[in-house]
């Protein structure tokens, strides 16, 4: 089959691979009619290359048709149309039962002090072959993949695999009082979808940050109060523009769906990028000991919420070595709730939004839609922000 192969920093090539199979009895075969290229895999690209190994298939965002199930997965069948969420859990352990699949323990990477496994993402966790190919192997199929109904185009569920269950969590750890005021900080495909569920959910008004004009202008048109960050002095002078819109206070949350992607820390970038370049034998132990990231999105949201408000961390940070205000967030008595999406914990809320009336608008939440074998021209465009692209599916 074909499958995306990452091969270096910032080299990701279509090339033949080997077919999946059945190899445990609680498996699957889906042959994939659309995936998605997601930011997180951005960050493979270029940032967490010291975890990478040439010749991982890339990829966590699929849909598809069942083409095989093993003798373990009863509510599964051959020619079921599914959604595969990003991470691999049993739905039986005691972290499942709990609502953090994203613990599971029967997946969880111990051998590198991580949760549960994830399609296509690095050998900290677990180097599953990804789904960015035209198969693949569903381990746990017992309980991951969710079935969705005939007829609509993959567009109105492929974003239960990730984007819906991530930006969902977001705003439901944000604890967002009744008629709340949200910050999200970051409108690529998170931030963006963070900002249409908390609207749908009852915020009073939402404010969105970003400096990329075609996602600054997506959202206004949703209703978001925008805010172009290159368009102020400096981050100070944009919070207060914030604080005045909200009686001085500032917003009861603020979101980050930015992370280790942020722009400043010109150290931290080169910290980033030096590590990066390093033999793979002296990378990964540096990277694991002293990285560190570029926090300035997260330092906005601590300087942003108002006293006794709520963080919200989607944004997906790597760093061990770095600075955080911890005297600030004391005194200003901040929550911060973070940690991937828990996806089976949410789909079922989230399933009753993908009608036809389209409130969260998932039919054309994409901007790009490309075949399989562009994906290395998908990544570029992808990480350069050329052409509009905020979210990409590819389809094999």
């Amino acid at each position: 089959m074909k499958a995306v192969i990452w091969q270096g920093r910032r080299d990701v090539r279509v090339e033949d691979v080997p077919d999946p199979r059945i190899e445990e009895p609680t498996d699957a075969v889906i042959r994939i009619t659309s995936t998605g290229l997601c930011g997180s895999d951005l960050h493979l690209y270029e940032v967490l290359t010291p975890f990478m190994t040439p010749g991982d298939i890339l990829g966590h965002e699929p849909m598809g048709i069942v083409e095989e199930v093993g003798a373990g997965v009863p509510d599964l069948a051959a020619g079921d149309r599914v959604v595969v969420p990003f991470q691999i859990a049993c739905g039986s352990c005691w972290m499942c039962l709990t609502g953090l699949p994203t613990q599971c323990e029967t997946t969880q990477v111990t051998g590198e002090g991580m949760g549960a496994a994830l399609f296509g993402y690095t050998r900290l966790y677990g180097s599953v072959p990804g789904a960015q190919a035209e198969y693949l192997r569903v381990p746990q199929a017992q309980y991951g993949p969710i079935k969705v109904p005939e007829g609509p185009p993959d567009d109105r569920f492929v974003y239960l695999s990730d984007v819906l269950p991530t930006a969902w969590q977001a705003v439901e750890y944000a604890s967002l009082p009744p008629g709340g005021t949200l910050a999200v900080l970051g409108l690529g495909p998170i931030g963006d979808m963070a900002c249409r569920i908390a609207m749908a959910r009852g915020a009073e008004r939402v404010f969105g940050v970003d400096l990329v004009p075609e996602r600054l202008a997506r959202a206004g048109r949703r209703g978001v109060q925008t805010y172009d960050l290159r368009a102020f002095d400096d981050e100070k002078a944009l919070v207060t523009a914030i604080r005045d819109a909200t009686d001085g206070r500032g917003p009861d949350a603020v979101i980050d769906a930015v992370g280790t992607e942020a722009h400043g820390s010109a150290a931290a970038k080169l910290a980033q990028t030096a590590s990066a370049l390093l033999p793979r034998r002296l990378s990964g132990p540096l990277a694991e000991r002293f990285s560190i990231d570029r926090l300035g999105a997260l330092h906005m949201a601590i300087d942003l919420v108002r006293r006794g408000g709520t963080i919200s961390l989607s944004g997906v940070y790597g760093g061990t070595a770095d600075p955080m205000p911890l005297l600030t967030l004391f005194d200003k008595q901040i929550q911060l709730r973070m940690g991937q999406a828990n996806v089976r914990r949410w789909s079922d809320q989230i399933m009753p939004y993908l009608t036809d009336e389209d409130p969260l608008g998932v039919d054309d939440f994409a901007t790009h839609r490309l075949p399989l074998a562009e994906a290395p021209h998908a990544y570029e465009m992808f990480q350069r922000k050329q052409d509009g692209a905020i979210k990409i599916l590819m389809r094999p």
